[in-house]
């Protein structure tokens, strides 16, 4: 028996955003688009350096899927961020400590008050989509990515507005 809709239903792409968030005003503060699925970890770089140019950013709250001695160190060292606050993603389940430094500073004192403001975050992706709507209407490979950015600057537009 072939299951060729299986197969093809396996190596389905789609469009996805990643973003630095503004907690306080919920301004999109840097996007980056790629195609899923994807590890999240990868984008974080680009993606803070974008924000970096629009502002100075001095805490970093990301999900597990951030979790890498490079972005904390990118974050810290070259972008000038006070603290990295990114949970432990389980690697191994024998190894208790992690051998990085910033890792291991995660693992030994982690700011789960400072962490709870994450949720702000998700409260602006929530926003986002609940205004602009979550499906795409484009088809083709490189307009997703157009919409996308042209989402996100309309979303910063509306809050911009909303305030003055």
């Amino acid at each position: 028996m072939k299951r060729c809709g299986y197969q093809r239903f396996l190596r389905r792409r789609w469009p996805k955003l990643t973003a630095v968030v503004h907690t306080r005003t919920h301004l999109f503060a840097a996007a980056v688009v790629t195609d899923g699925p994807s590890q999240d970890s990868p984008q974080l770089p680009e993606a803070m350096r974008q924000a970096a140019r629009h502002l100075r950013p001095q805490r970093l709250l990301a999900d597990k899927g951030y979790d890498a001695e490079h972005n904390h160190v990118l974050c810290r060292q070259e972008l000038g961020v006070r603290s990295t606050v990114i949970p432990l993603n389980r690697r191994r389940a024998g190894r208790k400590w992690p051998c990085t430094r910033y890792r291991r500073q995660m693992k030994r004192c982690f700011p789960k008050h400072k962490y709870r403001q994450r949720v702000q975050a998700e409260s602006a992706f929530s926003r986002f989509k609940r205004r602009l709507g979550s499906a795409l209407t484009t088809r083709s490979h490189a307009a997703p990515q157009r919409e996308i950015h042209g989402r996100v600057l309309t979303h910063n537009l509306m809050i911009l507005q909303f305030c003055a």
